[in-house]
């Protein structure tokens, strides 16, 4: 095939391409706020926000694999999280504890079934000192920001149900 149907084919390939790989690369999103600095940057000059712009994060479903500690997830919001935080949509969290486990901050450090969680991908900046009680963890994910002192999470709105998981975070774009 040479001239015009070449160059349409190859259209057409490409088009084809494209559409194929944003299926199986997952959903894009822009990260507008710091509570995953410093992990996720968003865009300087809003408070807290380390970056020249709002990152882009892909996500991918999860399908029927399940969400792991340490997992950083798009999630919709749940009812209690709008209540407490004063706004919706999709947030951006990491995963703490699981399904059956218990979770709690003391004095600004995370434990997990009465344990310390290390963890190194914070910066010491960004944790708060705060003591939250002891959650059972029943029905979903206790999840929580990188930036605990500007996060509404988990501590205070409970586990995040399965069903409100989107994906999880695989490709950061700062």
């Amino acid at each position: 095939m040479n001239g015009p149907e070449s160059g349409r084919a190859a259209a057409a390939l490409a088009v084809l391409l494209v559409v194929a790989g944003c299926g199986s690369g997952g959903r894009s999103y822009e990260v507008p706020t710091s509570v995953m600095e410093p992990t996720i940057h968003c865009g300087r000059p809003k408070p807290g926000c380390e970056g020249r712009r709002n990152a882009r994060v892909r996500v991918r479903a999860y399908g029927e694999d399940r969400p792991e500690r340490g997992d950083i997830v798009a999630l919709e919001a749940p009812p209690r999280a709008e209540e407490h935080c004063g706004f919706g949509g999709v947030y951006f969290k990491r995963v703490i504890a699981l399904p059956g486990q218990t979770g709690e901050e003391k004095a600004g450090v995370i434990y997990v079934n009465g344990r310390q969680l290390a963890e190194p991908y914070l910066a010491p900046e960004r944790l708060d000192r705060n003591t939250y009680p002891l959650h059972h963890i029943t029905g979903g994910y206790f999840v929580l920001g990188d930036s605990r002192a500007h996060s509404c999470d988990s501590r205070e709105w409970g586990p995040v149900p399965r069903a409100n998981i989107l994906g999880k975070v695989v490709k950061i774009n700062q």
